[in-house]
């Protein structure tokens, strides 16, 4: 049976007609898997995320836990350097003739309270008079000198600093190259130093480096230039001074003084 050619395109586009919606619905099909394939790698990116904050979080507690532990830590031993460095700070003051005021007893009630008394330094208390050699006659003529040096070297024992100072300057003028004048100086440099005049303490412990260089006195004259810098706050030149000093006089009661000067400084650097 012949079919005409009108009749074969007709089949034909039914055909067409009817595949027309399977094809459609493959395709949709597909948009949709592709649309879950896609929520779900999403939802594993999210949860990879997740794990990976909190996974941060805890890190920053443990993080936050361990410099609270050394704040603590430094904390204590900033505490215990502070504490170390007062002591020892007061320690040297003691040793220094510092001019710290020596408290007195709690008075009596009704009873008047006591003046407090300006401490007295250190070595005052073991000062030996300086040796004199010569006839009998220049040791005679010397004792007009050492009465003088002997009031105001009492003045200084008493603690009346602004009186010794005035009473050294005077015996220095009326004997400017004695037997006393070396311990002159340095005592006239101890008034300044206890009454805090750093300036003057300074020059008078210089002028008896200067004049008196091999003198008893002088390791402790350099060991309170040192101080006496310090004092005004200068404290790289006083760290300097105090470290000739114990280059200088090893061993001596001014090297450890000026040693343990030196520890107190530098504990006090770090505290700060």
């Amino acid at each position: 049976m012949r079919i005409g050619i009108k009749t074969l395109m007709l089949v034909v586009a039914a055909a067409l007609v009817a595949a027309a919606p399977a094809q459609a619905q493959r395709q949709s099909l597909a948009d949709r898997v592709g649309a879950l394939e896609q929520q779900a790698y999403n939802n594993s990116s999210n949860q990879d995320l997740l794990n990976q904050v909190t996974q941060l979080r805890q890190q920053m507690q443990q993080l936050q836990s361990t410099v609270e532990q050394l704040q603590h830590e430094n904390a204590q031993l900033k505490q215990t350097s502070q504490d170390q460095y007062l002591d020892l700070d007061g320690r040297l003051n003691r040793i220094e003739g510092g001019s710290a005021p020596i408290l007195p007893a709690a008075p009596a009630p009704n009873a008047p309270a006591a003046a407090p008394k300006p401490a007295v330094p250190a070595a005052a208390a073991t000062e030996r008079p300086p040796s004199v050699h010569g006839d009998p006659g220049s040791l005679a003529a010397s004792g007009d000198e050492r009465t003088a040096y002997n009031v105001a070297f009492d003045s200084l024992k008493a603690g009346k600093y602004d009186d010794s100072a005035q009473l050294f300057l005077s015996f220095l003028e009326l004997y400017p190259n004695g037997v006393y004048t070396p311990n002159a100086l340095y005592w006239l440099g101890e008034s300044y130093y206890a009454t805090r005049n750093f300036p003057l303490a300074e020059a008078q412990f210089r002028d008896l480096l200067a004049r008196y260089p091999t003198h008893d006195k002088a390791s402790g004259g350099l060991l309170k230039v040192g101080l006496s810098q310090y004092g005004e706050g200068r404290i790289d030149e006083a760290q300097a001074t105090l470290e000739q000093v114990v280059n200088t006089y090893p061993g001596s009661d001014a090297a450890r003084t000026a040693q343990d000067r030196l520890q107190a400084i530098r504990l006090g650097q770090q505290i700060r």
